[in-house]
């Protein structure tokens, strides 16, 4: 397992569950295709499960 994960916004969040919205949100994704760098932990792997239709997602 990576030690780090980078998470790409590839698909808007607009008309998406609101819930998703503010995952997304939270996550630090604001803008299309913005790169973040987060810890590999279950927290970070729940949020990207819960929206892996929206982001691309790569071990580091």
């Amino acid at each position: 397992m990576a030690d780090k994960l980078k998470i790409t916004l590839v698909k808007s969040p607009i008309g998406a569950v609101p819930k998703h919205k503010k995952t997304v949100e939270a996550m630090g994704l604001r803008k299309l295709n913005k790169t973040i760098i987060l810890p590999d932990n279950p927290a970070t792997r729940g949020q990207i499960q819960q929206i892996s239709h929206l982001v691309k997602v790569e071990e580091v």
